[in-house]
């Protein structure tokens, strides 16, 4: 079971749904799209508040001319060893300025949760059980220093950027 998580704890209803062949968005949901039918369906209507699922090898740079018209982001982690999509997500804060939701969907496991905050991602659709576990007890787990550049904004405005206590 698929549960879906944000710092502020776990999300009930969430309306999102990765679609494929098997599986569709009904009419009380919304529909994350890959990006071939995402551009498709952004060439066709001016629909907004689309969902784009972005996996491993695509290039998240096509993106940017639709960033206003995309609600949510869900960066693939198909496995805990590709770490492509920490990349993705750090290039749609950083550099492309999407202020929307970034997901991780996939092999969503407890140790690079802390890693994935910090390059820009704000929920996670969680299916391991000890994952589930740990993040309903708080357990978070994380280094406190950090020395390099994150997406993610410091909350003491007056430190450097990549140095400082989290």
């Amino acid at each position: 079971m698929t549960k879906i998580w944000k710092e502020t704890g776990f999300v009930n209803d969430d309306p999102w749904v990765i679609e494929t062949d098997e599986t569709k968005a009904g009419s009380n949901e919304k529909a994350i799209l890959n990006i071939d039918g995402f551009m498709a369906a952004v060439a066709e209507s001016d629909a907004s508040e689309l969902g784009v699922l972005i996996n491993p090898a695509d290039d998240v740079m096509r993106l940017q001319p639709y960033l206003e018209r995309i609600a949510l982001v869900a960066v693939a982690f198909p496995a805990f060893s590709d770490g492509r999509s920490f990349s993705h997500a750090s290039l749609l804060r950083s550099r492309l300025g999407y202020q929307g939701e970034i997901r991780a969907v996939g092999d969503v496991l407890i140790d690079p949760i802390p890693l994935m905050l910090r390059c820009g991602v704000d929920s996670f659709a969680v299916t391991n059980a000890t994952a589930i576990k740990r993040l309903s007890e708080g357990r978070l787990p994380g280094i406190s220093n950090h020395y390099q550049p994150t997406a993610k904004p410091s909350a003491n405005i007056n430190s450097y950027s990549w140095r400082r206590v989290s």
